[in-house]
């Protein structure tokens, strides 16, 4: 084991809470099913959307978490997902549905 191995391990996870419109959770999860090989091709590796339920919390929070290997590979991420023709398109779609009413990013690290 290298003496940076713990830094070349640490991984960070960018955290994006939605606020959603209840009524157009269908818009959302179309927009979410389609991020998944935008994400990957722009250098972020997506963990998984998750959906509100009826079953317990919230009916207009949704969560996506997306992993980074450093702080600099998230700027990275964000330079080429600006570009990202596809990516613009499906934001594009999103924001006229206006399915999306706050978004809210942070960034967690995990537990070691």
């Amino acid at each position: 084991m290298s003496p940076n191995s713990g830094q070349e391990s640490a991984m960070f996870t960018l955290c994006i809470r939605y606020t959603l419109d209840p009524r157009k959770l269908a818009d959302f999860e179309s927009y979410a099913r389609a991020l998944p090989p935008i994400v990957e091709r722009c250098g972020g590796k997506l963990i998984k959307y998750y959906l509100p339920t009826h079953l317990a919390g919230p009916t207009d929070s949704a969560f996506g978490l997306i992993e980074f290997q450093t702080l600099a590979a998230y700027e990275q991420y964000r330079e080429r997902l600006s570009s990202d023709r596809e990516g613009a398109e499906i934001t594009r779609k999103t924001q006229e549905t206006g399915c999306i009413l706050r978004e809210e990013r942070s960034f967690m690290r995990p537990a070691t």
